[in-house]
């Protein structure tokens, strides 16, 4: 029985490309690097700001160097632009009630640092609206490593097979696998379905109110 839904958040809860993409080019911008097509950042983005920074620059000015300080500049300029044209995906908040009002707990477990993700579910969907948000942090292994996954079901008082992860990427399901929770795909998202399948979903959805109807499905 799923008695708890979590999410990712970029490509999942929030249509965030296009902010990232912007945030990034002007970093690059500064720096005279050429910038990237928007398109492209949905196979930059979900491994954490590092790697997005360190694919994004011009392969000779990959140096640990120039990636560290180019994430840091990338930082500050998110800081003013995550909530330009970033949005929740139509049905995300209709969703996020019903699994409430069927008494399920709900989370988010982002490869987004921890001081982004927190006041980004915060702005867009409320305080208080999850039982349990969680970035990355420096001292917890980023996904697909399970640690995460393992901790949030321990703070929910569950068992990770009583939970459901809801993603959009083959990093997000190799996670949930790993983490022994239910893997659900999004076909709204960044990636495509066939990431999402070769790492392991079990199920896909079109739409948020699919995730509804395949974790209450059973609990009925």
């Amino acid at each position: 029985m799923t008695k708890a839904v979590i999410f990712d958040l970029d490509g999942t809860l929030i249509d965030s490309l296009e902010d990232i993409a912007e945030s990034i080019n002007l970093m690059l911008d500064a720096r005279g690097f050429p910038r990237c097509e928007v398109e492209a950042f949905r196979r930059m983005v979900g491994d954490g700001m590092e790697r997005l920074v360190e694919r994004a620059l011009p392969e000779g000015q990959r140096s640990a160097e120039m990636i560290r300080a180019c994430t840091e500049e990338y930082r500050t300029i998110y800081d003013n632009h995550w909530a330009v044209k970033t949005r929740p995906y139509d049905g995300i908040e209709e969703l996020l009630d019903d699994l409430r009002r069927h008494a399920l707990k709900i989370g988010v477990i982002s490869n987004k640092p921890h001081r982004f993700t927190v006041p980004m579910c915060d702005h867009f969907f409320g305080e208080g609206r999850f039982d349990v948000v969680f970035g990355q942090r420096a001292e917890v292994p980023r996904k697909p490593a399970p640690d995460a996954g393992l901790e949030v079901a321990s703070i929910l008082g569950l068992a990770p097979a009583e939970c459901a992860y809801v993603g959009d990427s083959g990093v997000d399901m190799e996670f949930a696998r790993s983490a022994g929770m239910l893997p659900i795909g999004v076909r709204w998202g960044f990636r495509t379905e066939e990431e999402l399948l070769a790492a392991g979903a079990k199920c896909l959805v079109d739409q948020p109110a699919d995730i509804f109807k395949r974790c209450t499905l059973k609990n009925e």
